[in-house]
């Protein structure tokens, strides 16, 4: 039940509920539990490891029996489809494959091909594919399709028939979606399928995409992936003022080898090798379903150097979409990244003035978007500036929505993160190293640290090691804070506490100082958990906070030695 405290008025103005915040996302979204359906209504549930509290809302629809669908009308035309579901983990782990049934107006279309052999994680952190570990995640997969004739008003049909051979399909959410035809290749470009690659995905086109890179290169052309399918087995380099574009994220795909995936060398990889790279428009498919922190990432990785871009990719089934190390002005937007087994967006080590834009991601198995300035490698660029803006962050299964763990006056902004609920939508912290005195670096928070104009919604949720955490917290862990701006935020249905500020260290003096809340709008808390707080301020905390013009339902503070001020 809803916690329903008196209202702690601290001024007179709210955020803006129907301000733009978010990515701009062209698809339509139908939540299972909102359509006709014969199959069982799940949810909600908001403990851990439970398929209810991993679904949008935290409810679900559970097909069992054949013949159970749901059922819904499209509120517009659309050509391509992406369903969330889940299936059953086989006895021993390792998943199978199933189809479930798509009817358009009571005709069936096409048979979806399901599996759940990159889904169900057990035990603790990093996990296993072992179900005797118990302690399952990571219930969900999606599959997408194109080519449809959908039009206003069809009735569209999940349902599962007797040759849906899984014991059970659960939906949880459609995304329906108009598509735009392929592009065409731009003037002055080389085309993928002039080195051998067929597109249709069956030969090993690794090779081909390298040469294709080295000769645009030597004449000064672009590289065009055309629409197709193309299987990739090892590393790509991109050396610097790179231009590589396909034909849409829905139309040029490039696929991992599911038999060669377990080697950290054989996947699809897409390596910075210098400044003004422009890669863009294509998906990457990767077949990863195991956690292993020291196997290299896939995806995106290395360093774009100056002033590069990477644009409307979609990125799936991999370790993390970009893990990205020294790299200043480089502009990652409009990107999608789906069922990952870490992050989807990490800026790591020596980032600086670079931004994460109107991109989304869902079901990634750590932070959807992360600025952590880590010292393990060498920095070329003091970490800081960097932005993460417009942006929609949904249904991790481990961690958070957006974190930020040290930099110099980085910015969270017009952002929107919904049901984050193994974690904070929004963290600051200083759980992880930042500096290194042997390298006399130090990049803990300095500057200003900037959140504004966001939405978070149905989050702070059960932490694998923290436990329940809040909505929005910030965490000094071991480490104090300075400079912190947050102004401008909805914070509504919180798992737990809507917000909160806590230490963890040893020597009780980590300080929060030269914060402030502005027009900060926390109506509810304690959706899944009692006895939880609008904002929290843990015993161990030192320093201040000033709130100014908020409407927070109820406020404790903990600690004799923070002070509240409110103006």
């Amino acid at each position: 039940m809803l916690k329903s405290a008196l209202i702690l008025f601290l001024g007179a103005s709210l955020c803006s509920a129907g301000s733009f915040r978010g990515a701009d996302m062209p698809w339509t979204t139908y939540e299972a539990e909102d359509m006709v359906t014969t199959g069982l209504k799940l949810g909600p549930k908001y403990d851990p490891n439970l398929v209810e509290t991993e679904s949008s809302g935290q409810k679900c629809v559970k097909l069992s029996a054949v013949g159970q669908c749901v059922a819904f009308p499209a509120k517009s035309a659309a050509n391509a489809i992406v369903v969330r579901y889940s299936l059953p983990d086989s006895p021993g782990g390792g998943g199978i494959d199933s189809t479930l049934s798509l009817y358009m107006n009571d005709k069936l279309v096409q048979k979806l091909p399901l599996t759940s052999r990159y889904s169900w994680l057990y035990g603790k952190y990093p996990f296993t594919n072992d179900p005797k570990a118990g302690k399952p995640r990571n219930f969900y997969d999606e599959v997408r399709l194109k080519d449809l004739s959908v039009r206003e008003g069809d009735v569209v049909r999940l349902q599962r028939d007797d040759q849906d051979g899984a014991s059970y399909c659960i939906v949880d959410l459609v995304d329906l979606e108009n598509i735009a035809a392929p592009l065409i290749a731009p003037v002055n470009s080389l085309s993928l399928s002039e080195f051998g690659a067929d597109g249709l995905g069956k030969t090993d086109d690794t090779d081909a995409l390298g040469k294709c890179i080295s000769t645009a290169r030597e004449q000064n052309k672009s590289v065009w992936l055309p629409a197709g399918i193309f299987k990739i087995t090892g590393d790509i380099d991109v050396p610097a003022d790179t231009t590589i574009q396909g034909a849409g994220m829905w139309h040029t795909t490039l696929v991992g080898d599911e038999n060669l995936y377990t080697n950290a060398n054989r996947r699809v990889r897409f390596k910075g090798k210098g400044s003004n790279i422009h890669i863009s428009d294509f998906a990457i498919i990767g077949k990863l379903n195991y956690r292993s922190d020291s196997e290299d990432n896939d995806g995106f990785a290395d360093s774009f150097g100056t002033n590069s871009t990477i644009a409307r990719v979609w990125v799936e089934h991999t370790k993390v979409g970009m893990w990205i190390n020294n790299s200043s002005n480089l502009v990652v937007e409009g990107c999608r990244f789906r069922d990952t087994i870490a992050d989807g967006v990490n800026f790591c080590v020596g980032m600086r003035n670079s931004t994460i834009r109107n991109c989304t991601t869902r079901n990634t198995g750590d932070d959807c978007f992360a600025l952590w300035p880590a010292t393990h490698a060498p920095q070329k660029y003091a970490p800081g500036f960097n932005v993460i803006s417009h942006c929609t962050g949904q249904l991790p299964f481990l961690a958070n929505g957006a974190a930020i763990y040290g930099g110099e006056s980085n910015r969270i902004e017009d952002c929107r993160f919904t049901d984050i609920s193994p974690g904070c939508a929004i963290l600051l912290s200083t759980t992880f190293p930042t500096a290194d005195a042997k390298k006399n670096i130090d990049n803990n928070f300095s500057g200003t640290t900037v959140v504004q104009n966001c939405d978070l919604i149905r989050s702070g949720g059960y932490d694998h090691e923290w436990a329940w955490r809040a909505a929005f917290q910030i965490c000094l862990d071991r480490r104090s804070v300075s400079g912190v701006d947050i102004q401008n935020l909805n914070i509504t249905n919180s798992l737990s506490d809507a917000f909160s500020v806590i230490a963890r260290g040893t020597n009780h003096q980590e300080t929060l100082s030269h914060a402030s809340l502005a027009n900060v709008n926390i109506p509810d808390y304690g959706l899944g958990l009692k006895e939880q707080h609008g904002l929290w301020i843990g015993k161990d905390v030192q320093g201040s906070m000033t709130i100014t013009k908020s409407e927070i339902v109820e406020l404790k503070n903990s600690s004799p030695s923070f002070n509240i001020k409110r103006e």
